[in-house]
């Protein structure tokens, strides 16, 4: 059994023996709340687009219409190179992840984290900003950031440490360049001095990383540039 089915049997073993604290949604109209028995967390994953397998949340791609997500590293490159063949399958698979629970995290017009007390309300939701400058921005046009506003949220809703709601600018980055959220910055030391612990509540997520990805983790928070 490779490090991968390992880690999805212990993510499934917990989910049901333990189960989850139920998420909030990011100020109310960030993500999809779960109902009573968390179907919008613990939904099955949709199917990668390229071989007919879950996919695996930590792996995707950017694209001009949001990510695309991948059950491995190795079928991101088949799909770039014959994207249009796989349009169909994408397609469904953001129809089962729009019920999934997600929260914004990066502004769309800097690429910083958010700041949560920052936003303006754009067709019925909020859109999060790391300053009142990108806000300002993104109001003056905002079609010119709807691709990075596609591409800003994670799935990974919860801290792994405390079950708490992640906070946007308190993460670590793998080593392949993926960023793990937490609640707070206690909560990341933790997850360094002990990532085996913590991988089923990814799992759990719907997100599967390698230990040896995750033991070379490092802080590298972004800063605002203006």
């Amino acid at each position: 059994m490779n490090n991968v089915a390992k880690h999805l049997m212990i993510g499934s073993v917990f989910a049901l023996g333990l189960g989850m604290t139920p998420l909030m949604a990011q100020h109310g109209g960030q993500g999809h709340g779960p109902d009573e028995h968390g179907k919008a967390q613990h939904a099955a994953l949709p199917r990668c687009p390229v071989v007919d397998e879950p996919v695996n949340l930590a792996v995707s791609m950017a694209t001009d219409d949001g990510p695309v997500f991948f059950c491995c590293k190795g079928c991101i490159k088949k799909y770039k190179a014959s994207p249009d063949k796989y349009a169909k399958i994408v397609t469904a698979q953001r129809m089962a992840l729009a019920s999934r629970e997600k929260i914004q995290v990066t502004c769309p017009v800097s690429g910083n984290p958010v700041n949560q007390d920052t936003f303006v309300e754009s067709n019925g939701e909020k859109v999060y900003f790391c300053c009142k400058d990108c806000a300002g921005e993104y109001k003056n046009n905002p079609s010119k950031y709807a691709s990075a506003l596609a591409n800003s949220y994670t799935h990974q809703t919860t801290c792994p440490v405390m079950d708490e709601e992640i906070n946007p600018q308190v993460f670590t980055k793998t080593a392949s360049g993926n960023k793990i959220y937490f609640c707070c910055k206690g909560c990341d030391k933790k997850f360094a001095k002990n990532p085996k612990k913590y991988i089923p509540k990814l799992v759990a997520q719907g997100l599967t990383y390698e230990i040896e990805e995750l033991a070379t983790s490092k802080d590298d928070h972004a800063g605002h540039n203006h």
